[in-house]
């Protein structure tokens, strides 16, 4: 196929992305190709993989892990319609996977207007606000508050279902954070750090608490997390709105 466009990359992620793009080729008929991952950004990590997106206009989705060139890939492969349909499910989540693979990736084929199309939805949504509203709000508020009530219920018994559920508390505090300052939430390598931007002192203690080898320093620290974020460590007193459920 004509109009491939391939990015600058060292190898093995050269040949690697010519590989599985010559891969998906044999397995479909793409409307477009869009590279995206922290290798296409010159940032890999050590396992970083090379994240493939592929639209077609067939009525069926596909993932598929394949090593190339020693270089794992992972590919996605969806019609349009399926993509506008996770557009609005990560939207409302305020967690964009999608959109941002389409709006930072690198157009490797872009054979229909439709490509044109996505990306541009996918840039514009981006640039959006997270859909929550005062529910889901306190809803997420009131989830962590629990998880840390509940970390420290089960620390007598269970320190490891302890460490667990503070991990999970403090995840869900700063999930909260990005939200209700009316920004997406990063993907998790990035959480920490974009954290910091927003609130300093509760991206430190955040750090203290996942890395510290001790319980008392960990829960102290999620504590201060919680303080900072959610205002809360565990039950405090609210109410929805009453909902009227039809017969």
């Amino acid at each position: 196929m004509q109009n491939l466009r391939y990015p600058d990359l060292r190898e093995p992620y050269a040949g690697a992305l010519r590989e599985a793009v010559q891969f998906t080729l044999a397995q479909t008929q793409p409307a477009g190709i869009i590279a995206a991952g922290s290798i296409l950004r010159g940032k890999p990590d050590a396992t970083s993989d090379i994240d493939l997106y592929v639209v077609h206009q067939q009525p069926w989705r596909q993932r598929v892990q394949k090593w190339f060139n020693g270089v794992p890939c992972e590919i996605f492969i969806n019609p349009p319609a399926a993509i506008e349909s996770y557009f609005d499910e990560e939207l409302a989540a305020a967690r964009p996977i999608t959109a941002h693979m389409l709006a930072t990736g690198f157009v490797v084929l872009n054979a229909d207007p439709i490509i044109d199309v996505l990306i541009l939805r996918a840039r514009n949504l981006l640039a959006q606000p997270p859909r929550s509203n005062n529910l889901q709000l306190m809803m997420a508020r009131y989830t962590a508050a629990t998880q840390f009530e509940d970390a420290l219920d089960v620390a007598g018994r269970d320190i490891a279902a302890a460490g667990m559920i503070l991990c999970k508390a403090v995840s869900s505090a700063i999930a909260y954070c990005f939200v209700v300052h009316n920004q997406m939430i990063p993907r998790e390598k990035d959480l920490l750090a974009e954290l910091a931007v927003i609130d300093p002192k509760a991206a430190a203690a955040a750090q203290q608490c996942f890395s510290s080898g001790q319980w008392q320093e960990r829960v102290a620290s999620a504590g201060v997390v919680m303080d900072r974020i959610i205002g809360a460590r565990g039950f405090f007193e609210w109410e929805s709105a009453r909902e009227f459920i039809s017969h």
